[in-house]
């Protein structure tokens, strides 16, 4: 019974081409508009969430500070330095902290034949390389045996690397720093982290830590990075690890001024909410769109209902019930909706292979990779939330219309001119 049902109503539609092809075209346009925004809200959300991801797996930076509580004898405004024994201290003492490293970093001019930057010269251990990212485009990252032997060797940004050598091979080239020659041994591709302190990781060289020391006095790290063992653990292990060096320099450990960290996974949440937001937002305006199609899909069907009374007089006087005529008109609109999303998908996908990536942070890191640029995409989840408004849109479409037409008295309804 359904299918024939649906026969019908499939039927009915060729009745009025015109009248139904114009109503399906504002159903596609508004498929087409939360589709694309969709895609869009997809795009870019996936791109600062990269961003935000590439800053290092779950480091924690921690600035030192000055006391602002006495404790253990000491004085309030005491000043926190770290040095290698509180880094030996924290692995000993903080078990939810799987490593931790310090860096030192200085501002110098660096350069290569006539090219010169003035930029932050980073001096850090083989560890904080997989901490923080730190992937080799070509050659590779300093090694345990660097920082051993005291090497003077480079490992120099994307941005830095185009800066002195404008595109041509600089593995095995050389350096100054400080009028000190440094051998390039790796440079990274562009980061695109939104995530930096100091500078941005790609207009940084990074040497080994104990060749920093040759070049400035190093003994106290301008600051220490850790990882915990997992993310969740993450104010666990920063509460472990200003425990640890308090009790090292005699502070409290629940002095926050004496230690300032700033955590990936404290601020994630945040990123997620903004872009979840600019999704929903975009969803909002495309859902918006669609439903003024559908508005538009409800006048036609009371149209309809309008101009075939005496049929639905004529049905129900040869037997049809009021659940026959409200599934009539219900699949009617269903149809068109159904009929017009399909259109409108077809015409998304085209729409998106066509446009496939639009600007976005590409031009501000002058970078045609398109890593940070939008990616226009039909997901599954995508085409599942479009695919719910439109059956959401087609039974409220069509619910009042079959709502009116099973109304009907078949004695007026035949009555009816």
């Amino acid at each position: 019974m359904l299918l024939e049902i649906f026969r019908e109503a499939w039927a009915a539609l060729g009745r009025n081409p015109v009248r139904s092809l114009l109503t399906m075209t504002g159903i596609a346009w508004g498929i087409v508009a939360v589709t694309l925004l969709l895609s869009y809200g997809s795009g870019f959300r996936g791109v600062l969430m990269y961003t935000f991801e590439v800053f290092g797996k779950g480091a924690v930076v921690c600035w030192p500070g000055t006391t602002s509580e006495q404790a253990g004898g000491e004085r309030a405004g005491k000043a926190v330095r770290f040095e290698q024994e509180d880094a030996d201290w924290v692995k000993a003492q903080s078990p939810l902290v799987k490593r931790v490293t310090r860096e030192t970093v200085r501002w110098k001019g660096i350069t290569h034949d006539e090219r010169l930057s003035d930029t932050a010269i980073r001096g850090v251990y083989p560890e904080y390389g997989e901490m923080r990212n730190e992937i080799p485009m070509e050659g590779r990252w300093i090694s345990p045996e660097d920082v051993a032997e005291r090497r003077r060797v480079a490992f120099l940004g994307a941005i830095l690397r185009r800066k002195l050598f404008s595109g041509t091979p600089a593995i095995g080239e050389t350096v100054r720093i400080d009028g000190v020659k440094f051998t390039v041994v790796g440079s990274m591709d562009t980061k695109f982290s939104d995530s930096n302190y100091f500078t941005s990781d790609d207009e940084s060289v990074f040497i080994p830590y104990t060749t920093a020391g040759d070049l400035w006095d190093a003994r106290y790290a301008s600051v220490m990075l850790f990882e915990p063992i997992a993310p969740n653990f993450e104010p666990a292990a920063m509460q472990q690890f200003r425990a640890a060096i308090a009790n090292r320099q005699h502070f409290s450990p629940n002095d926050k001024r004496a230690i300032t960290m700033f955590g990936r996974e404290e601020f994630k949440p945040i990123y997620e909410g903004i872009t979840l937001g600019i999704e929903a937002l975009l969803f909002f305006v495309g859902a918006l769109t669609l439903g003024i199609g559908g508005v538009g899909l409800m006048n036609i069907m009371l149209v309809s209902v309008e101009e075939r009374v005496r049929e639905i007089g004529l049905r129900r006087a040869l037997g049809a019930r009021k659940s026959h005529i409200r599934w009539q008109f219900l699949l009617e609109a269903l149809v068109m909706t159904l009929a017009a999303g399909l259109i409108g998908m077809m015409l998304s996908a085209a729409i998106t292979a066509a446009i496939g990536t639009l600007p976005f942070l590409g031009p501000a890191y002058e970078d045609d990779s398109g890593k940070v640029d939008i990616k226009l995409t039909l997901s599954f989840v995508t085409m599942m939330l479009s695919t719910a408004i439109l059956v959401v849109v087609g039974v409220i479409s069509g619910w009042l219309p079959a709502m009116q037409a099973a109304k009907l008295d078949p004695v007026e309804a035949l009555r009816y001119e």
